[in-house]
Parts: C-alpha cells; sequence; structure tokens
C-alpha cells in the first residue's frame, strides 16, 4: 500500500444547498497563497495526494470533490452543467480565500473549469497551472437539434436505471481497474486510490464514488469562440502541462488534435507550454514529482 507523507483532513462546507468535501492539506497562513486542486471528470480530490507528498515547500491546499463526485453529493440531479462548477468554485474560494488571489491547478475537465474561471475572475487567480486541459472539439449549430435529443433520451434512460456504473466485487478488483485504465500505475498507488476512488455501499459491492448522471453528454454546445473570448480575458500567468503521449489522439482522433489545441492556447496572453515524459493523461499519478517541481517552479 502507499504510504502517505502529507497527512489531509476533510471538511464539508455548506456550498450552493451541497455539502461539500472538501480535502485540505497544511494550514491557512498570512504569507501562503492558497494552492487550489481541481480534479478531472471521475475523479477524485485525493488523486492529487501523490503530487502533495511530492511538494518540497509549506502550503496550504484546498482540493474539493466536485458535485456527484467522491463524498460530495449531487442532491440528486439527473444532469450536470458546466457553469455549476464554476458558481461552485466561486463559493469555495470565497470560503476559503475571502479577498485573496489563489494558485489554481486542474487537471482534465477540472482544468477546463480553471481555465474558464481564470478568465471571467482574473482577480481572483494569481498562478494557473493547466494540466493535460484540453477543451472539446469544435460543434456547429446545425448540431444543436440531435444534442438535445441525445440528452432528452439519455435523461430517459438514467430515469429507468439503464446508465448505471459498473460496480466490483472487492477493493482490489477497483485497483485492477485502475490499473487496466493506465498501464503506468503502480500496484501500490492503484490500491490506496481505490479506497478513496470507490466504497462498499452494499455488502460486497465497491461502487465508484462518482454519480451515474456524469455520463451524460451536455446539451450545450461547445463553442470555441465562446471560449477563446474567455480566454483572452485570462490576466495570470498560465503554466500548460501535457503528457508526452498524445492523449488527444487517444480521445478524439481527427476530430480534434493537438496541433489545434496549441493554436487555442494562442489567446492565452502569458502562456508558458511543458510536455512531461513518460506519462499518459493521468500524469499527476505517472510522474507526480515532476508535477510538482514544475508547480513550485511556478509558483514562486
Amino acid at each position: 500500500m502507499y504510504q502517505v507523507k502529507r497527512i489531509s483532513h476533510s471538511e464539508f462546507v455548506p456550498i450552493r444547498r451541497l455539502n461539500y468535501h472538501v480535502r485540505c492539506w497544511g494550514e491557512a497562513g498570512p504569507h501562503k497563497t492558497p494552492l487550489v486542486l481541481l480534479h478531472g471528470w471521475m475523479d477524485v480530490a485525493a488523486s492529487f495526494q501523490f503530487v502533495v507528498d511530492a511538494l518540497t515547500e509549506d502550503h496550504f491546499i484546498i482540493a474539493p470533490d466536485w458535485r456527484g463526485f467522491g463524498l460530495t453529493q449531487s442532491g440528486g440531479a439527473d444532469a450536470f452543467w458546466f457553469p455549476d462548477y464554476l458558481a461552485d468554485l466561486d463559493a469555495l474560494l470565497d470560503h476559503y480565500a475571502p479577498g485573496q488571489s489563489v494558485h489554481l491547478v486542474g487537471h482534465s475537465m477540472g482544468a477546463n473549469v480553471a481555465m474558464v474561471y481564470a478568465g471571467v475572475r482574473p482577480g481572483r487567480v494569481r498562478r494557473l497551472v493547466n494540466l493535460e486541459g484540453f477543451g472539446l472539439p469544435a460543434i456547429q449549430a446545425d448540431q444543436a437539434p440531435v444534442r438535445y435529443t441525445q440528452w432528452l433520451d439519455s435523461v430517459k434512460a438514467l430515469a429507468s436505471g439503464g446508465l448505471q456504473l459498473k460496480t466490483y466485487d472487492s477493493l482490489e478488483a477497483v485497483a485492477r481497474r485502475l490499473m487496466k485504465t493506465n498501464a503506468r500505475l503502480g500496484n501500490d498507488k492503484a490500491h490506496w486510490l481505490a479506497g478513496h476512488w470507490s466504497a462498499e455501499l452494499t455488502p460486497g459491492q465497491w461502487s465508484i464514488l462518482g454519480e451515474a448522471a456524469h455520463k451524460i453528454a451536455s446539451a450545450q454546445l461547445y463553442r470555441v469562440d465562446e471560449m477563446l473570448a474567455i480566454h483572452r480575458c485570462i490576466t495570470a500567468p498560465t503554466l500548460m502541462v501535457e503528457a508526452c503521449e498524445d492523449t488527444i489522439d487517444l480521445f478524439w482522433k481527427e476530430k480534434f488534435t493537438r496541433a489545434e489545441h496549441h493554436e487555442r492556447l494562442q489567446s492565452v496572453a502569458w502562456l508558458e507550454r511543458v510536455e512531461v515524459p513518460d506519462c499518459g493523461h493521468m500524469l499527476h499519478h505517472d510522474q507526480p514529482l515532476a508535477v510538482a517541481t514544475l508547480l513550485e517552479r511556478f509558483m514562486r
């Protein structure tokens, strides 16, 4: 089992009528800029433990479980909307860092939230770090009817029990699932993550701590022009951290390319781009020391 070096503590904070679970490391201080870590889709705040353990400096770290993930329940939502993540983050920062700017770090979906937030609330972000957050392929307006139809059908499928997440018969089985998804993930880390990524909600049945409604694709169209307009409003120095493995190609093939992503990044005024060797999309698991080193260098 992976041996944790920096112990976190859990807090539950009332945010927008939800009881938000937040994992914290370290203590707040008058001369500390809070470090906020935002996890990705079907992940949890504890996922950052390996990076936190690799940090060398004394930080106050805040990492929420997004609504419907980990220990934050959604209140029975049958769909999730991207703007809610922004409002949740805004309320979270009002609670933990009122009147302060923060170092904002996001992975994947969390990085996309961070990029938008830094554009619409530029005064709240001192440094911005994007870990493998690429946005989505452009969607044209004439695709809207099909998208809304698919969304309606998916909501019905969820209500009828057709979109349930797979369950596992042991924690070992969950760990094996994690290692199957990420071949670079060692057995020790996989078993540690499994205990935070899932729970034995019924005897002998381990369930992933992510609500099935997250499987429903949004009815909203992804408008590249809107995203670029928001990115142009980012004032914080921004670090884009990519894996050496072309994960955009793995996810999207010809629908969206790394070259297109790099072209979009040109809309960010102050941006540095770094590629981390020997890692895939879960680079904070594969190369936590490299990620931690990049973070601390960039935040100084």
